[in-house]
């Protein structure tokens, strides 16, 4: 098999994890609001489903249309660094349980999570979302995708983790100095 074969299959493997995500998302975010979950930001949601979906298909096409090679040197640490990153992200969602999805959803009353990787950082799966938009493309060379992607999602964060401060401002605290943490 060629290597862009096995570049496709490892996008359509991240296409796969993706819909697991979604469905996860949807069944949390259902939780959410029937626990008067107030959902904030709608706006950027719409543009970041197509960026990320757009990733996807802009790595095969500009590995395929401009017959990037396959660098050993460079694809292999690149596909470490996205198994990191999809670790990385899975052990957000497992840390944020019920309270992780892929909107800005608040549930007033609970409280902000300290655990996991957010005893770290306040926001990791984003570290693991700009560590992935690098690192795919650059498995098999795409690296028009990764420098687009890059500066299109530095924007989109900006615009979402503003959404997301101003939705966990917006809510009760609880207990002294508490914020709900929503995910992702």
């Amino acid at each position: 098999m060629s290597t862009l074969t096995w570049y496709a299959v490892l996008l359509g493997l991240v296409v796969l994890e993706r819909l697991a995500e979604l469905v996860l998302s949807k069944r949390h975010a259902d939780w959410a609001l029937a626990r008067g979950g107030v959902e904030r930001g709608r706006g950027h949601y719409p543009p970041m489903v197509a960026l990320h979906s757009g990733l996807l298909i802009a790595c095969l096409l500009e590995a395929w249309l401009l017959d990037r090679e396959f660098l050993a040197w460079l694809g292999l640490p690149m596909l470490a660094v996205v198994l990191l990153a999809q670790g990385l992200r899975w052990w957000c969602i497992a840390t944020l349980g019920r309270q992780w999805n892929t909107r800005v959803i608040v549930v007033p009353g609970l409280p902000l999570v300290r655990r996991g990787p957010y005893r770290l950082l306040r926001h990791p799966n984003y570290v693991a979302v700009v560590a992935e938009g690098v690192a795919l493309p650059l498995v098999h060379s795409s690296w028009i995708t990764a420098v687009v992607f890059t500066v299109l999602n530095a924007w989109l964060l900006t615009v979402r983790i503003r959404a997301e401060d101003a939705a966990l401002d917006s809510v009760p605290r609880v207990g002294p100095g508490a914020r709900p943490r929503l995910g992702p």
